[in-house]
């Protein structure tokens, strides 16, 4: 059986000892525990195992239990489906790979909106054809529907966006959105950051610039956004060897395989609450078979 702890008044913390694995737990809180170390999401603080308070010190310090009867869900299970926001520019082919997956219900959310600066471009189209409604972003002389920063965040905001997922998209996210969205913001790079990236590094170019260099090893970054190109906190990176005879064709075409795995995987876990932000800020992700291992 489950078992929770519920803590007095004065704190707000839930500890889940789940029947699967008695000696993992789970803590529920957005508030700071000051007897064991943490690692902190917006919505989640996981302890390991060995560091856990013992169970009679925990009921001195205003805890009691109560039966796991009462509506609670095994770890992992419970989580409400979020809403995600795409950014595109072209052919969206990372956005497919992770709508499948949502659809496939590998990822525990839902594609409510489609950003792009170009209106015409394969992925605007998907979205279009799956009922996903489609908005022009920024606006230009050759997109003049498109939205100011200011109408782009209240738009996104009519929608209830949990995490907003780049995927080829070329164009620099404004610091209105990343403000709104702190920690929420994810971008996928066809390199092995911090190499081969920043402004000029997308599509061909990265590969191009990898094989000359002579880099044996190249693969794709999932990284949290900030004001900058591709310099944000790194979340998930995958290995892909490079060849001694690749072609840019052939090595972009390796990397891609990897980045709509890693993507759909990362989705995943940033929709099951899963992304643990260590104390030196550091964005790590908690297993779902083993909720003690991270990677």
């Amino acid at each position: 059986m489950d078992t929770l702890f519920n803590s007095s008044s004065t704190s707000s913390f839930t500890f889940i000892q789940t029947h699967k694995n008695p000696q993992s737990f789970s803590l529920r809180t957005c508030g700071y525990l000051p007897f064991s170390s943490q690692f902190k999401t917006q919505s989640l603080v996981c302890l390991k195992a060995h560091e856990l308070t013992p169970l009679n010190v925990l009921k001195k310090r205003g805890l009691k239990c109560v039966s796991s009867g009462e509506g609670l869900a095994d770890e992992g299970e419970g989580v409400r489906r979020k809403n995600l926001a795409v950014f595109v520019s072209g052919g969206g082919s990372n956005f497919r790979a992770v709508h499948q997956a949502t659809v496939s219900g590998d990822v525990h959310g839902n594609f409510v909106v489609l950003v792009t600066n170009k209106h015409d471009c394969g992925g605007a189209n998907y979205a279009r054809e799956n009922g996903i409604p489609v908005i022009i972003y920024p606006n230009t002389k050759g997109e003049p529907e498109g939205l100011s920063s200011t109408d782009l965040v209240a738009a996104l905001s009519k929608y209830k966006i949990d995490f907003i997922l780049l995927a080829g998209y070329l164009k620099l996210i404004p610091s209105e959105l990343i403000r709104a969205y702190p920690k929420s913001i994810l971008n996928i790079h066809p390199s092995l950051l911090p190499a081969f990236g920043g402004k000029g590094y997308y599509g061909t170019k990265v590969h191009k610039a990898v094989i000359a260099s002579g880099a044996r090893y190249s693969g794709p970054t999932i990284h949290f956004v900030d004001e900058h190109y591709d310099t944000g906190r790194i979340l998930a990176q995958r290995i892909v060897p490079v060849l001694a005879n690749d072609t840019v064709e052939e090595l972009a075409a390796r990397v891609l395989r990897q980045e709509h795995k890693m993507y759909a995987e990362v989705a995943a876990a940033v929709c099951d609450e899963r992304v643990i932000w260590r104390e030196d800020g550091v964005p790590i992700i908690q297993s779902k078979a083993n909720p003690n291992h991270y990677s």
